[in-house]
């Protein structure tokens, strides 16, 4: 299956798709919002600044892109409440979620001297804020039949990676665990039409990233952009970098 030519067929044919792309006000988000938007899609840039989602958002509105802000706080139920029946009022469905916000506080690099604390906010964010995202939304999709769920993870969630070295453990940990949580949805969805996958953006030139990250955010976000608009046979329950599936 050329998965690659298949995306690009689809985005002819099919270009006023529907998009919630959580943490979609700065770096990685807000270029997949950007990317989303310039292919046709109209796109809901959430965020938990209310002021910093609407100037990204009316940004990439005055270059003629279908882009809207939401406050949305991944943590926080009633955000999450209020923005998707803001989509499904205003929008009457949602057919791709990008689950991009998340954090990375790690004082120390040793599990066995890691902050709990740290990794319970780290947990919140990171893995049940996507989790309370998939919840809210998939009703929708499953109604529609067609969705597509884009989990934003990372190298450091893979285990083949921790054999090697230790890094940022709760950041780690969180998301080896969102990268669970995308199979495992993956596995209940099938027959849908609902796809669940997960991207490693690689080391990106933003805030959480740094200057040094030899990575721009167009290349960060390109290949969660490519899961977001996968045929109806495309992949589903798998873990990809650059376009192409990785070990978990």
């Amino acid at each position: 299956m050329d998965v690659q030519n298949d995306c690009v067929n689809y985005v002819v044919h099919r270009l006023d798709r529907v998009a919630l792309v959580t943490g979609g006000n700065r770096g990685i988000g807000l270029e997949i919002s950007r990317q989303l938007a310039e292919v046709g899609h109209q796109v809901i840039l959430g965020a938990r600044e209310v002021s910093q989602g609407e100037a990204a958002a009316k940004k990439l509105a005055s270059r003629d892109l279908k882009v809207f802000s939401a406050k949305l706080d991944v943590t926080d139920q009633t955000t999450i409440d209020n923005a998707v029946g803001f989509v499904r009022s205003d929008f009457g469905r949602l057919d791709i979620l990008v689950n991009n916000a998340g954090i990375l506080i790690d004082e120390t690099d040793r599990p066995s001297e890691s902050n709990l604390q740290t990794v319970r906010t780290t947990l919140e964010t990171n893995l049940l804020g996507p989790w309370r995202l998939c919840q809210a939304v998939i009703p929708m999709m499953k109604r529609e039949k067609y969705g597509r769920i884009v989990n934003v993870s990372s190298g450091a969630g893979a285990f083949a990676d921790m054999a090697e070295s230790v890094y940022a453990p709760a950041y780690s940990v969180s998301k080896a665990s969102l990268n669970a949580l995308t199979v495992i949805l993956a596995t209940e969805l099938r027959g849908t039409n609902v796809l669940v996958n997960a991207v490693c953006p690689g080391w990106v030139k933003t805030d959480m990233g740094g200057a040094n990250a030899p990575r721009s955010v167009k290349q960060g976000a390109d290949t969660a952009v490519w899961l977001a608009m996968l045929p109806d046979n495309g992949p589903s329950g798998g873990f990809f970098r650059d376009r192409a599936k990785i070990d978990w």
